[in-house]
Formats: structure tokens, C-alpha cells, sequence
């Protein structure tokens, strides 16, 4: 990528379009409760309209991406970043319809979904191969930026704000706006791509051999640790919490404490380099074997909420540093003109980890969830240990090609 000018405007309008969307997509967590007392709801519908999410997800990334490959990078950012703001505008009238919510969830689902393969691979387009860690590092930067401050000042705007179910998703539209327009700023709608077109809309990585063995041993692990850690620390260890003072609002900042961390850890997987992926994976069996000790022998109070803190930096950290060492790896095992295919399939496993949550405590009473968590803290070992051996495998560069949406020379 040319350095100045043109190129730093492009870089920095893909960033904000990645980090405007992934504030969205937790805009509506901290109105959880808000919601369910409005619309008198159960517990299962509530996890029912955050599931419904995940729906939308599947298509998203597995045709998104392959979509991006033929038609180019902005031309299909342009319009699911549009869908991403018709879901919080259509999350207006959820207060007084239930399957509002319902539509806007799924919504938010496929075009976020889209926004991040896509945005991603438009990353590293612009960095090439020899540049994977520095797209790597911009991505995750940008997205764990997002899901930190969105539901942050969601949750600020619905205490203190007025129209605390509206005013959120106004601002999340606004500051997308500004995104897109920087977006078309900098590229306008974007160049189609060069070469013939990609043969359907169905994922065709177009890996090598040898680059699609890297990625299922390497790559598919790396990612379920992405969002298997997380998700756990925001949902599993609240319930650590039984009957502490300030319980919601504890919540909502061990979210903010969580996924901040992944954002801070961004710098340090530079230094790390191949390591990044172990260290990841080390750090999320840390956090859950805080969480069990926490689980096991501190009782509902100051002690346990410190524990709960500790296991949250630790899996948020685990997460962000394995955001980055995946994206490095699909960044350099990724022909150009199957790299949205390639960040589609990536995001489809890092989103597998959102079942971890309910893995863990789904067969156990929330009086019970150490045993589940010592499982997770031998699994994420034996998984750190795994890619510590894999980490030396060679990344398969693609030949030649002609990256869609990639700035002129």
C-alpha cells in the first residue's frame, strides 16, 4: 500500500467502517433488561432474539465474502453497511413490537457479518502479503474497539441520556454515516475487479494443498478462541456473582473490561509473532482456571468479584491476541481473488464459539459451572499446546493476482 495520501485515507476509512459496525452489534446488550420489562419477557425469549443473530451470520460470512471477490471490496461494503443501519433503526420500534427485535437481530446479523469478512479482507488487500500483520493488527483493533464502546456508551446514553432506547441507535447510525461517507471519500464505490470473474457466489478459497491444511490445523482453532473467550467472561461469569450489590452494572463493565483488553493487546502481538496464537489460546486457559478457582473457593463478594475481573482481562487478552494471529495467517494463505472467501470461512469459525457459553452451562446448575470451567481451561491448554507445536508451519503464499478494490500503484 503507497504510504500518504490516498492510501492512508483508504486505510483509515476501512478501519472506521469495521469499527462503526462492530459498535453496533452491542448497542442493544446493556437494554437487555429494558427490554424484557417493556415487552415482559422470559429469559429464553430474550436469548432467543440474541440467537436469531447468529442466523444471520451464516449466510453473511459464507457468501459475503465470495460476493466481495467478484464484485469488488466496496461494492458490496456499500450496501450491507446500509443494512447495518437499517437494523438500528428498525431496533426503534422494538419496544412496543417483539418481532421487531426479532427482525432487526437477524438484520444486524447478515450485514455485520459482511461488513467484517469483507472489511477485513479489504485490509489486507491494501497491506498484501508481506503486510498481513499490520492488516491483522488494524482489524482487530478496530472491531474489539467497537464491541468495547458500543454497549459502553449504550449503557451511558440509556442511564443518564434521554430516550434511552432510541438515542443509542441514533448515534450508532450517525457514526456510520460518517464512516461511509469517508469510505466514498476515498474510493468512491470502488473498482471492479481485475481478471475474469469468480464462478458463482458459493465460498471457493482457492487455497493451495498445503495452505488448506495450515488453515484446519492452525487457522480453525486459532479462530473458536476468538469469540469462545469472551462470550464466556460477559455470560458464565456474572453467574459467579449470586446476590452481589450492583450486579448489572458489574456486568456491563466487565464487558467493557473484556473486550478493552483485547483491543489493548493489540501492540504486543507484534513482538510475539508466531507466538501470538499460543499465547492466546495460553491466556484464555488462564482465565478460565481463575474463573474455576474463583467458582470453587471464593464466596459472593469482594473476593469474587476480583476473581471474575482477572479470569475477564485474561479471556479478553486470550481472544484479541487470537483475532490477530488468525487474521495474520488468512491474510498470508489467501490468494487475492479468494480472500473474501477465505475471511468469510475464518469468521464462521471464530463465531462457533459463541456455542461456549451454553456448553458450559447447559448440563450443570449455575451452583455448579467449576466443573464445566476446568474443562474449558484443559481445553484451551491442550489448545495452546497444539498451535505452540503447529505455530512453525510454513505460511503458503498465493501467487500473483490482483486484489479487488487494492488502490492503484
Amino acid at each position: 500500500m503507497r504510504q500518504g495520501g490516498r492510501g492512508d485515507r483508504t486505510w483509515l476509512a476501512a478501519c472506521g467502517l469495521l469499527f462503526a459496525t462492530a459498535f453496533g452489534t452491542n448497542v442493544p446488550t446493556p437494554l437487555l433488561l429494558v427490554y424484557r420489562a417493556e415487552l415482559d419477557l422470559s429469559a429464553s425469549t430474550l436469548a432467543a432474539i440474541f440467537g436469531v443473530y447468529a442466523l444471520g451470520l451464516a449466510p453473511s460470512l459464507l457468501l459475503g465474502g465470495p460476493a466481495s471477490d467478484r464484485f469488488g471490496r466496496v461494492r458490496v461494503l456499500l450496501p450491507v453497511a446500509a443494512g447495518v443501519a437499517g437494523a438500528s433503526l428498525l431496533f426503534l420500534g422494538g419496544a412496543s413490537a417483539l418481532w421487531l427485535l426479532f427482525a432487526a437481530r437477524f438484520l444486524q446479523g447478515l450485514a455485520s457479518g459482511a461488513v467484517f469478512s469483507v472489511g477485513s479482507a479489504w485490509l489486507q488487500d491494501l497491506a498484501g502479503p508481506d503486510g498481513a500483520p499490520r492488516a491483522a493488527r488494524a482489524a482487530s483493533v478496530a472491531q474489539t474497539a467497537g464491541f468495547c464502546l458500543g454497549p459502553l456508551t449504550s449503557g451511558l446514553l440509556a442511564t443518564s441520556g434521554p430516550l434511552p432506547l432510541a438515542l443509542p441507535y441514533l448515534v450508532h447510525v450517525a457514526l456510520l454515516v460518517v464512516a461511509v461517507a469517508a469510505v466514498l471519500a476515498a474510493v468512491g464505490t470502488g473498482p471492479r475487479p481485475a481478471g475474469p470473474p469468480s464462478r458463482g457466489l458459493l465460498p471457493r478459497p482457492g487455497l493451495t494443498p498445503a495452505a488448506r491444511r495450515v488453515f484446519v490445523r492452525v487457522v480453525v482453532p486459532t479462530a473458536v478462541c476468538v469469540y469462545a473467550f469472551p462470550s464466556v467472561a460477559v455470560t458464565v461469569l456474572p453467574l459467579l456473582l449470586p446476590g452481589v450489590s450492583g450486579a448489572v452494572a458489574f456486568t456491563g463493565l466487565l464487558a467493557a473490561l473484556t473486550l478493552g483488553t483485547g483491543t489493548l493487546v493489540q501492540p504486543f502481538a507484534h513482538r510475539l509473532g508466531r507466538r501470538t496464537g499460543p499465547a492466546g489460546a495460553g491466556l484464555g486457559a488462564l482465565g478460565a482456571a481463575a474463573a474455576t478457582v474463583t467458582a470453587l473457593l471464593a464466596p459472593p463478594g469482594p473476593a469474587a468479584v476480583a476473581g471474575v475481573a482477572v479470569a475477564g482481562v485474561l479471556f479478553g487478552a486470550g481472544g484479541g491476541l487470537c483475532l490477530n494471529a488468525g487474521l495474520t495467517r488468512v491474510g498470508r494463505l489467501a490468494p487475492a481473488s479468494g480472500r473474501g472467501a477465505v475471511n468469510g470461512l475464518f469468521y464462521t469459525a471464530a463465531y462457533t464459539g459463541f456455542a461456549t457459553p451454553w456448553l458450559a452451562t447447559a448440563f450443570v446448575a449455575t451452583t455448579a459451572l467449576a466443573a464445566p470451567l476446568a474443562v474449558l481451561a484443559a481445553v484451551a491448554a491442550i489448545t495452546a499446546g497444539w498451535l505452540a507445536v503447529r505455530s512453525g508451519d510454513p505460511d503458503r503464499a498465493p501467487g500473483p493476482g490482483r486484489s479487488p478494490d487494492a488502490p492503484p500503484s
